[in-house]
């Protein structure tokens, strides 16, 4: 065609003028081979450059994606509960939802979210090409998936058809999804579609429920929102948990995060200056209505825990919107023991309302939890908060020993049961002492009486021989994490601090045979489109089946014949080791607490079917927050109690063929060559029991060769470490 008849002024001057067309408020839908062809470009050169596979066709992307089923888009898709069994124990998501239309929306709050989650909403036809563009670019820098281009109809879509995962295949499942739900419905339909689903924090689904619950103002009274108000209600999806103006430690991040809806408000010409700088200047806390205390879900803490999982594995996963079906592994009677144990003095008699519990009971053999104790009256756990079962990190003491001392010493160095320690005097490499509870020095001991009576010598010379790098292997193994990676001396005696969840996990593989599974509240999510994500991992095994039997053997004695005579089952094959942690000389004198006040009481212990960890103690030193005596012995009353209700296995743990016993001790097959020890030799000194004074004495020996001996029993208050911290 000649040059002076090219038609190409006259397509430009048509094009100049739809795009003015498109600033209005009506929607010109593109041909959809255009808008087609711009997103099979942009798939194209994202999958060329990010994944190498340029030759994915848009096609077979989009093949299998969801159908625009109306039920999805109407209502947010609530999670479901169930327990062990799969029994249905609660939804989440219903409450606090009330739907709108259109015209209840006052214009301020509709302009507060378009200026902050898509401003050219009422432009595009699903998908902001150059947004989407920016996206990409960033992108190609870092994973896919880290920088966000999502219009409002594209949120739609992920919230109610997609699953969480950041994929290519799912991204462009969303763009063609986007681009149909555009040529269904208005931009009217779409934007209730989002503005009804969002969750808003503080238990609200939409706008209506979180004007309700932030500032007291009904559906039918929107338009009292001022812009203040609106901004920050706007402000909230990116983060409804860290900008909830109702939290105080949230008061600066949620004032920040409302300047940055205000000043999106301006740049798109919805408010002047002058406004903005009014609205600034209001308090992010003002209009707000005290939270309700109304608690409607059972077993908060448990599902707290589980929440916490999924959101551990599914990283982008929202329970309050994403149609979840999440198979716990709960055992309702249990749980329902379990919180009435710790909130009331029916089964335990607590010496006040501020002594704190808090505990983790699971199958032994799959590391399925069954029930938690997360905290009583002030600190007992919430919903999406702080849960001591999972979050505390306290002091193990001396049941940190069959971890970090002798169940290395049996799985690496070979050692029998019998094998002998000297408890003399010791320090600990930096000059620093180290003393037994009875500050006494009871000559050469075996491992088993060691254990027995919880000596701390014996443990750090015991870790010595191992090694700390073998012995932090060890306990790595089982679970245990520690801070910065780095272990001292001092963790021979439990100087560490550790969760309930951890230790339960760590004692569990003692006994089940030298295998550990790791604990998990989850059995299996399944998605909204059928997918099924398993959450129990494959069991690992991490010693030899003679270690745990031996461990196991250990602390049979420590319960039957030790310091946790307490903790012991009628009927049950019981195994498990006390652990106490004391204050250091300035915590005692500055609060006026005795010299044998503890500050730490554990206990951990098992049978086949179950583990149980328990931690006790107070939360916050205090006047007269401490324990001494019987209140030590709090935990294994705990252990006890839940052991009796619900251990109905009477089995017991089966010795391998890889070990033989002599006099009740345990050898290892063609390693160990039996040897019947000597008897202690314990210095006359100042005798203390672990249990505070009150073991049983046996008769002292008056031959010229022997000394004294004492078998100390039940009632023990360790003094596992004289200080209450290391220091390093």
């Amino acid at each position: 065609m000649p040059e002076e008849t090219y038609q190409s002024r006259e397509e430009r001057k048509q094009a100049e003028n739809a795009r003015q067309n498109q600033q209005r408020n009506q929607r010109i839908p593109k041909k959809k081979g255009s808008l087609l062809k711009k997103v099979i470009i942009v798939c194209l050169v994202l999958g060329l450059v990010s994944t190498g596979a340029g030759a994915i066709s848009f096609a077979s992307m989009i093949k299998d994606s969801p159908n625009l089923d109306a039920s999805k888009l109407v209502d947010p898709l609530s999670t479901k509960f169930y327990d062990e069994n799969g029994n249905f124990i609660y939804e989440y998501g219903k409450e606090k939802r009330t739907k709108i239309a259109y015209e209840q929306v006052p214009k301020v709050l509709e302009q507060a979210f378009i200026a902050t989650e898509d401003s050219h909403f009422y432009e595009h036809q699903g998908i902001d090409i150059k947004r989407t563009a920016k996206a990409i670019f960033v992108n190609l820098t870092g994973d896919f998936g880290s920088q966000g281009g999502s219009t409002i109809t594209q949120q739609v879509i992920k919230n109610s058809f997609l699953t969480p995962e950041k994929t290519l295949k799912r991204k462009v499942q969303e763009w063609d999804l986007a681009y149909q739900l555009e040529q269904k419905y208005s931009k009217h339909d779409i934007l209730m579609m989002y503005l009804n689903k969002i969750y808003l924090g503080n238990r609200a689904y939409g706008v209506a429920a979180a004007a309700k619950s932030y500032y007291g103002i009904d559906a039918n009274d929107l338009k009292k929102l001022t812009l203040a108000q609106a901004a920050m209600l706007a402000g909230l999806p990116q983060s409804p948990n860290n900008y909830d103006p109702t939290k105080p430690e949230n008061k600066e991040a949620a004032t920040k995060r409302r300047t940055i809806v205000l000043r999106s408000m301006l740049r798109d010409g919805y408010i002047t200056e002058k406004q903005l700088q009014e609205a600034s200047k209001v308090p992010v806390t003002e209009g707000l209505v005290p939270k309700s205390t109304q608690q409607s879900m059972p077993y908060e803490a448990f599902l707290d825990a589980v929440v916490k999982e999924v959101k551990g594995k599914l990283k982008d996963v929202d329970i309050s919107k994403d149609g979840l079906s999440i198979y716990t592994t709960l055992d309702p009677k249990a749980q329902d023991y379990a919180d009435k144990m710790l909130n009331t003095n029916e089964i335990i008699a607590y010496p006040d309302a501020g002594f704190q519990g808090a505990f983790v009971f699971l199958d032994t053999k799959t590391g399925e939890v069954r029930a938690i104790g997360s905290g009583r009256n002030d600190y007992k756990a919430e919903f999406l908060g702080n849960n001591f079962a999972v979050d505390i990190k306290r002091q193990p003491g001396s049941t940190f020993k069959p971890i970090f001392d002798y169940g290395p010493a049996i799985e690496d160095l070979k050692w029998s049961t019998a094998h002998l320690i000297n408890d003399q005097n010791t320090s600990y490499s930096t000059g620093e002492p180290i003393s037994n509870w009875d500050h006494q020095y009871h000559g050469m001991l075996t491992i088993r009486s060691a254990l027995k009576k919880s000596y701390n010598i014996p443990a750090l010379l015991t870790m010595r021989e191992v090694g700390m790098d073998q012995a932090k292997n060890f306990a790595e193994k089982l679970g245990i994490t520690f801070k910065d990676n780095q272990v001292y001396e001092s963790y021979s005696i439990g100087s560490n601090t550790v969760s309930p969840l951890a230790m339960a996990g760590a004692y569990s593989a003692f006994g089940n045979n030298g295998n550990y599974n790791k604990p998990h509240f989850v059995q299996k999510v399944v998605l909204p489109n059928g997918k099924v994500v398993n959450f129990t991992e494959k069991s690992k095994r991490v010693m030899q089946d003679y270690t745990a039997y031996m461990v196991t053997d250990m602390l049979r004695t420590v319960v039957n014949d030790g310091t946790g005579t307490t903790a012991n089952v009628l009927n049950l094959d019981v195994a498990g080791k006390t652990g106490t942690t004391n204050f250091n000389a300035e915590t005692r004198a500055k609060f006026g607490y005795p010299t044998n006040a503890t500050n730490d009481s554990w206990f951990a212990g098992y049978t086949p079917q179950y583990t149980m960890a328990v931690w006790t103690g107070y939360a916050q030193n205090g006047n007269g927050n401490y324990m001494v005596a019987n209140t030590q012995k709090i935990s294994q009353y705990m252990f006890k109690a839940m052991m009796q209700s619900f251990g109905t296995d009477s089995s017991r743990f089966q010795e391998p063929n890889s070990v033989y016993r002599v006099n009740n001790e345990l050898y290892i097959k063609g390693v160990n060559s039996a040897e019947v020890p000597p008897k202690p030799i314990i210095k006359k000194e100042k005798q203390v029991s672990e249990d505070g004074g009150n073991g049983k004495k046996q008769k002292e020996e008056a031959k010229q060769q022997k000394e004294q001996r004492k078998n100390h029993q039940g009632k023990g208050k360790e003094k596992g470490k004289g200080k209450e911290k290391e220091k390093h």
